[in-house]
């Protein structure tokens, strides 16, 4: 009688995708069940699942102490955007898969027994991407911690902002950065957990402005994708430079935590950061803590001259154009001035013979007084030969005390030595006249 071997089934390949899930990291097939018990963590490589906003919330939170606000929110067409299918489709195609209005959910809740606000994103719904509402609700959370005084936590998962809403979507940027900077004057903790993944306009916004920015391993944080941010800067990047443990490495994340202890890692950090309260005493409201607030065209300013420095001032030797405009005072280079030689008078002179004890020495006043023709008549030509002296300093200008005029009792005592056309019958200079009799 012959034997009849059993037949066996060929193993598949595929599995029904509520039963299992292939690890990204390991390859290893989990049973889904078994993989929720862990927080949706391998337990043979520790690859961290993504989670959707209803199980972050449970993950976080004292059981049963979310209440969730503005949930009837809901994103409009105001561009009429159509790529393969409408824009309404794909926000009622992602509203039954994940059974939101819109990628973000916040409320308040109690965490180890301390009031919060709390504003968690689903990567699930249109990759998380931040439009009008999601943008919206980050600030009415922001908004709602600073009237209560309670400490603000932002769950963020998110591709960037939604394209399907154009311009409006990127204006959500400043309103949610201008929110949380009141926040922050008024002394509120706030409390940033960057998931996988985080990056565009969120990690340009709100993600990474908390207090202390915790994140999850592994989690891809960045603004673009690591092919364009090489293309942009012509370099090659370091591998997993867009992870999280490159991040922390480098000083811009403050702690990376595993899922299971992160609820426990938020209380601690709450215990510390406490909201601050400074009430006047008159009616109990709370005054601004006066902290400096964050001006960008100051920091800008400034972080351009530690930059580029001002150029240093030139030696005041070296030529410029403008001396006035500069405001230093440069010392004009006198033109050598030919002053007309003194007239000369024909005086008898005899010969050079020892003065007699008698005779009272000579007065230095003829010497001066045949100078002064030539000093009074070099002072206008001195300015008229020095043109570049004019568009100097004011104390340029003015004449140095060489070439000054001279004193007004050598000017009264010396006339011209000229002779007068008339005829000549005056009588020639006191001085000459002297200088003759004594001679003579």
């Amino acid at each position: 009688m012959p034997i009849k071997l059993p037949s066996f089934r060929p193993r598949r390949d595929a599995y029904p995708p509520d039963l299992w899930t292939k690890c990204p990291s390991c390859e290893e097939m989990l049973f889904n069940k078994q993989l929720d018990k862990v927080q949706r963590v391998c337990p043979n490589c520790g690859h961290h699942f993504r989670l959707s906003a209803d199980a972050r919330i449970g993950l976080l939170v004292d059981h049963g102490t979310f209440v969730e606000r503005d949930a009837g929110l809901q994103s409009v067409d105001p561009l009429s955007f159509v790529d393969q299918k409408t824009y309404p489709d794909r926000v009622a195609a992602a509203q039954l898969a994940t059974g939101m209005r819109d990628a973000a959910a916040w409320g308040t809740a109690t965490l180890d027994g301390r009031p919060v606000a709390l504003c968690v994103m689903d990567f699930g719904f249109m990759g998380g991407s931040m439009g009008a509402v999601v943008g919206e609700k980050v600030t009415r959370a922001a908004e709602y911690a600073l009237v209560q005084r309670m400490p603000l936590i932002v769950v963020s998962a998110s591709g960037g902002a939604r394209m399907q809403e154009g311009t409006l979507a990127l204006m959500q940027l400043v309103k949610t950065v201008g929110a949380l900077e009141r926040l922050r004057t008024a002394g509120v903790p706030y409390i940033s957990v960057l998931s996988d993944p985080t990056t565009g306009g969120v990690f340009a916004s709100f993600a990474v402005l908390g207090d202390v920015n915790l994140t999850e391993p592994n989690a891809l944080i960045g603004f673009a994708g690591a092919r364009v941010s090489a293309g942009t800067i012509a370099q090659e990047l370091p591998v997993g430079f867009q992870r999280s443990e490159f991040l922390f490495e480098h000083g811009f994340i403050d702690r990376i935590v595993h899922r299971s202890q992160l609820r426990a890692e938020i209380a601690m950090l709450l215990g510390y950061l406490v909201p601050a309260s400074r009430s006047n005493g008159s009616n109990g409201d709370v005054e601004p803590l006066g902290l400096p607030s964050f001006r960008p065209l100051s920091f800008l300013t400034t972080l351009a001259e530690r930059v580029m420095p001002s150029d240093p001032e030139p030696s005041p030797l070296a030529p410029t154009n403008g001396p006035r405009a500069s405001g230093r005072t440069i010392a004009p280079v006198e033109a050598p001035v030919h002053s007309p030689a003194p007239p000369r008078v024909a005086v008898d002179t005899p010969p050079a013979s020892e003065p007699s004890p008698e005779s009272p020495p000579e007065s230095p006043e003829p010497a001066a007084v045949a100078t002064a023709p030539a000093a009074a008549a070099a002072a206008p030509a001195a300015e008229s030969a020095t043109p570049a002296a004019e568009s100097a300093t004011p104390e340029a200008l003015t004449p140095a005390p060489e070439s000054a005029a001279p004193e007004p009792e050598a000017i009264a005592a010396s006339p011209a030595p000229a002779s007068d056309p008339s005829g000549g019958d005056e009588a020639p200079a006191p001085a000459i006249a002297d200088e003759g009799g004594r001679h003579g």
